[in-house]
C-alpha cells in the first residue's frame, strides 16, 4: 500500500539523519591533567596495538577532559563480553552508555 511505503521511506530518511544510536562503549581513559592530551594519545596507541579489531575513539569534553572509548555495542551484554578482554590489559576500563555508530548490516 502507498501509505505503508511512505511511512517506511520517512522512517529510513529519519534514521539516516541521525549521528548514531544509543548503545555502549568501553571507556579506557579519562583525565583532565595538564598532560592529558599526550597521555590519551599514548593510551590510544597502546590500545590499537593490543586490540586492532576494536575501533577506538578519542574525544574531548569540556571543561578539559580527554577520553578514550572503544567499541560500538548495542547491548550491555555485548559490551561486557569485550570489556572482560580489555580489562586484562586496562584494569580500570568500564562500560559507559554512549551514542554509537550504526552497525554495518552488510557485513557477514
Amino acid at each position: 500500500e502507498p501509505g505503508i511505503d511512505s511511512l517506511i521511506s520517512r522512517y529510513k530518511l529519519y534514521n539516516e539523519r541521525l549521528d548514531g544510536m544509543d548503545g555502549y562503549r568501553i571507556q579506557i581513559y579519562s583525565s583532565s591533567n595538564n598532560n592529558a592530551r599526550e597521555e590519551s594519545g599514548k593510551v590510544r596507541q597502546e590500545f590499537i596495538m593490543k586490540f586492532p579489531d576494536i575501533i577506538s575513539y578519542a574525544t574531548f569534553d569540556r571543561p578539559g577532559y580527554y577520553k578514550i572509548r572503544a567499541g560500538d555495542y548495542r547491548t550491555r551484554i555485548e559490551g561486557t563480553k569485550y570489556l572482560l578482554m580489555v580489562r586484562r590489559v586496562f584494569p580500570d576500563a568500564y562500560l559507559v552508555p554512549d551514542v554509537i555508530n550504526f552497525p554495518d548490516l552488510n557485513k557477514k
